[in-house]
């Protein structure tokens, strides 16, 4: 049925279009493998969209299937123009890297063993984030501190890449807008996708590199942050990029800060620097047009300012004045300012440590009778000299004791459990090494023990 299937399209392709090629072998099979998982009834539009992929079928699947969903294509135009430039109607450029197609007959078969199961995975993938959306809201659509975010996001890429990468950026991305804006420079963001399968490579094998850095240095701001993190995700979704990794390119245009470039992909780093260099100089005349206008205001205003010159000398005393005292009003109430913003971020440093340990206290596991042969009865000394006693079972972990203590009004806000002899400091909380802390039993703990917590606030 498929052959004559196909057959029928190709004799009617050759009435309607004898200038078509025919189909190979190969294309045959992707071209009927491609309707059946789309369910496209049109062979003419299965072959349009296989064309315009390059016979891709794992690229033209994805894209139908982001069509279906309204979400835009993620995937490269036909590659005889890889990248489209027209300046009459501002279009932004445009520059995706797709994924490199199998190669030989043990790469397609496993390709077209995994295909069913990457569908499979990533659609559930997708019903699952929409069902969670509306169960819990996602949290980083409330952008509390984008500078912390920032920063945090470069502490994580220097742990995991090392120092050696481009001048990052260190506030917010409206204050990177500001400065390319005020300085009249390039700015480069990138959107630092975590669960990318590409990501890692990107990082080590593009971004890092010695001509990329010494290039991003000299050249632009570099402005990057992870969409994990509320600042990121909410410039992705200014940007509404497509795949990761990204890239965009923004400069002052006509007056307005403009996305000029986009790069999205695994892009090599000498591809890299060939579209970024292509993108600066297809906007160099504007970037210069902005400098000159600047220029000719700023001669424009040193010249009024020297028509004005004699008119503005018996003035600049009480401007001095007024200034003077305009500072030391400014001064004060920055002062003032700064005191209530430090009451106000203690305030509510306290009550989040009062939620968190209302929490912890409602969640604590009951506690076990007295006559429970599995209980371990402590006495906890706290660093005010104040004793609590409580009971736990053996089978718990030693996390279950650590809550209990930081639910309680009088322990500080940092600290850790020690025991007396011989002494040593319990593992209550996880770690990389130990990501799940051992129980009473398994730390050696006897049915009644003495327990000290150390403050470890002032340290």
């Amino acid at each position: 049925m498929n052959r004559s299937r196909i057959a029928r399209h190709c004799w009617r392709g050759k009435m309607a279009a004898p200038e078509e090629q025919e189909l190979s072998q190969a294309q045959t099979e992707k071209l009927l493998q491609f309707q059946d998982l789309t369910g496209l009834e049109s062979m003419d539009q299965c072959r349009r969209t296989l064309e315009q992929h390059n016979w891709n079928i794992e690229a033209a699947v994805q894209d139908r299937l982001n069509e279906q969903e309204g979400v835009p294509s993620v995937f490269n135009p036909p590659p005889s123009r890889p990248l489209q430039v027209n300046t009459a109607d501002h279009r932004v450029y445009s520059y995706i890297v797709s994924r490199p197609q199998p190669r030989g007959l043990i790469g397609w078969s496993y390709y077209m063993i995994m295909l069913p199961f990457r569908l499979t995975y990533y659609t559930l993938l997708d019903i699952f984030r929409f069902a969670l959306r509306w169960v819990r809201p996602d949290p980083r659509g409330r952008v509390t501190d984008p500078v912390g975010d920032v920063v945090s996001f470069i502490h994580s890429f220097e742990e995991k890449y090392g120092r050696s990468h481009p001048v990052f950026y260190q506030g917010t991305y409206s204050q990177a807008l500001n400065d390319a804006k005020r300085e009249l420079r390039y700015l480069l963001v990138y959107l630092h996708g975590e669960d990318h399968q590409d990501t890692d490579q990107f990082c080590r094998s593009t971004l890092c590199t010695e001509e990329v850095l010494t290039f991003l240095n000299t050249r632009m701001l570099f402005w990057a942050c992870s969409t994990s993190r509320p600042e990121g995700y909410r410039v992705s979704q200014a940007l509404r990029e497509n795949t990761y990794p990204f890239l965009a390119m923004i400069m002052l245009k006509d007056r307005k800060m403009t996305v000029v470039g986009r790069l999205e992909g695994l892009i090599q780093s000498e591809d890299l620097l060939n579209q970024l260099t292509f993108i600066m100089e297809a906007n160099q005349t504007y970037l210069m047009s902005e400098r000159l206008e600047r220029e000719e205001r700023n001669q424009t205003q040193v010249l009024r300012a020297q028509q004005d010159e004699a008119y503005l000398e018996s003035l600049r005393a009480d401007q001095e004045k007024d200034r003077r005292k305009r500072e030391e009003q400014e001064k004060v109430q920055a002062e003032e300012e700064k005191v209530r913003q430090t009451v106000l971020a203690e305030e509510r440093r306290r009550r989040t440590l009062e939620e968190e340990k209302e929490l912890k206290s409602e969640c604590l596991p009951p506690e076990p009778p007295a006559d429970d042969p599995d209980s371990v009865k402590i006495v906890f000394k706290l660093p005010n000299d104040t004793r609590v006693e409580r009971r736990f079972l053996f089978q718990e972990s030693l996390t279950v004791i650590y809550d209990f203590l930081f639910s309680l009004k009088e322990t500080p806000e940092k600290f850790q459990i020690v025991t007396n002899f011989p002494r040593r400091v319990l593992p209550c909380l996880p770690t990389e090494e130990q990501p799940n802390p051992p129980s009473l039993k398994e730390a050696g703990l006897s049915r009644s023990e003495v327990l000290f917590v150390q403050d470890l606030t002032e340290d």
